[in-house]
């Protein structure tokens, strides 16, 4: 899976892959794009999970999740019977671990993103929707892939109320091998289940009937995220292992791991296979790499203040696992500034301290507030979100798949009630052509 003259010290603004690649990728019909790649494009609609007309695709706009799960039905079946065929004690021990897994996921929320995207940049055609409903399994197969594996890192023991996926491998070993030749062989199995969901998320990717130019943009933008998914992981390990405090290094990872993986390429992939103009998802990757920026550092300010009923979690896991979140980056840079050596203290004393007591992170908060971290991240979220709304009304979208694009979005940037309202009097509408930096 976060000095009282000292400046909130900007990061120059990552990388453009998106704009920038896609600007240099075919954008329209190319040699041997006719009417047999059509007739390939249309055949996703025919029989099973998808829908074969207008009127269908309405109908998933009801309950996307519902509908993205009957793609994975009927995607992991076939593979579940083909893994049988392998070996059947894989597919026992692994395979269908890692399919319930998947099949009893979360809110599904970046398949949503990528099926209002599609809608909103092509209506209710039903190809389109088909392919954003195979392309939404594929990016939930890919989370599997990142919460099997981001546990084992972790040693996570509990994932939605049930033993993590290596817990339960390692289970049924103990008394036959001793715990510890059990606990390695939970993690060892569990990253090959990570693996397999990989590889399958790939093939519903592969297999996806797009035309060959629509196919390059939407090929290309998975590869990318695959990438920047692990280099997010990376940096939050780097950033545990190193005590590392930089706060361009702390916005960085939020990036790749938030701002990028959860809501920009969604987004961007559901625009693609709609075959989004160059603008049109320019802005959306604009507006999504600010919700998603403004979704982890609100992440970052609950795991610390939030009420553990409304976050579903407790209280202080990111002080406890060292992690160097954007908050604390601040908290520090301020206190090194201001010279506060007891504001200094108690985060060298508490962070990464997995005996963090109730006392201890008060005295947490007492510092992240006293320094003026909470309020420099709370007007920074606030001022990101607001970003991201001025990005995705300068889009030129379908109003009946806009209202709810916009509104998942809100939903991902943690919007408080009047931030809205007050951000259309605030900021006037971005120019048409033009291009401004999601950060």
């Amino acid at each position: 899976m976060r000095p009282t003259h000292a400046k909130d010290h900007p990061v120059a603004s990552p990388p453009r892959p998106v704009a920038a690649t896609v600007a240099q990728l075919p954008r329209g019909p190319v040699a041997g794009d006719g009417a047999g790649q059509g007739r390939a494009e249309a055949c996703a609609t025919a029989g099973g999970p998808f829908p074969a007309g207008p009127a269908e695709v309405r109908l998933i706009d009801a309950d996307v999740p519902g509908a993205v799960g009957r793609v994975l039905d009927e995607a992991l079946a076939e593979r579940l019977r083909r893994a049988r065929a392998a070996d059947p004690l894989f597919a026992r021990d692994v395979a269908e671990r890692m399919t319930r897994f998947t099949l009893e996921g979360g809110k599904r929320t970046r398949a949503q993103l990528a099926w209002w995207a599609s809608r909103a940049c092509a209506g209710r055609d039903a190809a389109v929707a088909a392919a954003a409903l195979r392309i939404g399994a594929a990016l939930e197969l890919l989370q599997t892939c990142a919460l099997v594996h981001d546990d084992v890192m972790d040693r996570a023991t509990l994932r939605r109320g049930r033993p993590t996926l290596h817990t339960e491998l390692a289970s049924g070993h103990e008394d036959r091998v001793g715990p510890e030749r059990a606990r390695r062989f939970g993690q060892s199995a569990a990253v090959l289940a990570g693996d397999l969901a990989l590889a399958w998320a790939d093939d519903l990717v592969a297999e996806t009937p797009l035309a060959v130019w629509k196919a390059v943009v939407v090929r290309r933008l998975w590869s990318d995220m695959r990438t920047e998914m692990v280099a997010g992981q990376y940096l939050d390990l780097h950033g545990q292992a190193t005590a590392a405090r930089s706060l361009a290094r702390a916005l960085r990872a939020a990036c790749l791991k938030s701002a990028l993986y959860s809501v920009e390429r969604p987004l961007a992939l559901g625009a693609a296979v709609a075959g989004a103009d160059d603008v049109t998802l320019r802005r959306l990757c604009d507006a999504g790499r600010c919700a998603g920026m403004a979704f982890q550092l609100r992440d970052d300010l609950d795991d610390v203040f939030g009420d553990p009923l409304e976050t579903g979690k407790a209280s202080g896991g990111d002080i406890r696992e060292g992690k160097s979140t954007y908050l604390v980056a601040v908290a520090r840079a301020r206190a090194e500034a201001a010279g506060d050596g007891t504001a200094l203290a108690v985060l060298d004393r508490w962070l990464g301290d997995a005996a963090l007591t109730e006392r201890g992170l008060d005295e947490v908060r007492e510092v992240l507030v006293a320094t003026g971290a909470r309020a420099t991240v709370e007007t920074k979220l606030d001022r990101l979100a607001a970003q991201g709304l001025r990005h995705f009304d300068g889009a030129l979208l379908d109003p009946e798949g806009a209202a709810p694009l916009r509104a998942l979005l809100l939903a991902a940037a943690g919007v408080r009630p009047g931030l809205e309202a007050a951000s259309r009097g605030r900021y006037a509408p971005l120019p048409r052509d033009g291009a401004e930096s999601g950060l």
